[in-house]
């Protein structure tokens, strides 16, 4: 059945990061997939995380870094980057934040994510 979704959900993140789901288990009840966007500011960092999911990242403004097992990547403007499930990662933003679409394959949930502590 074809759904039309009246806006997102925002969800609650420490740092001042600012997820709105649009698609995933708490906007949409998906759980094989989300899709939401975000906005961080500059200077935000998150643990280190392992999750149970692949995360595809698309940034739209400023630059998101990624810490990961072969090094540091950051990721422009118009860039992508895929962090595949079960690989430890650690997300931040430097002097200009960052503003970013991530789709979760399956959907993002905060008990697959596995943030340290």
């Amino acid at each position: 059945m074809v759904r039309i979704l009246e806006g997102a959900t925002r969800i609650p993140v420490p740092g001042g990061k600012v997820i709105a789901e649009h698609i995933g288990r708490v906007n949409s009840g998906d759980e094989a997939i989300s899709i939401a966007h975000m906005v961080a500011p500059a200077g935000w960092e998150e643990p280190a995380q392992t999750p149970l999911f692949t995360e595809y990242t698309v940034v739209l403004k400023g630059a998101v870094i990624v810490e990961h097992a072969g090094g540091t990547s950051t990721v422009k403007a118009g860039q992508s980057i895929v962090t595949p499930a079960g690989e430890k990662v650690r997300y931040s933003t430097g002097d200009e934040g960052a503003e970013y679409i991530a789709v979760c394959l399956p959907a993002f949930s905060p008990d697959t994510v596995n943030r340290d502590e």
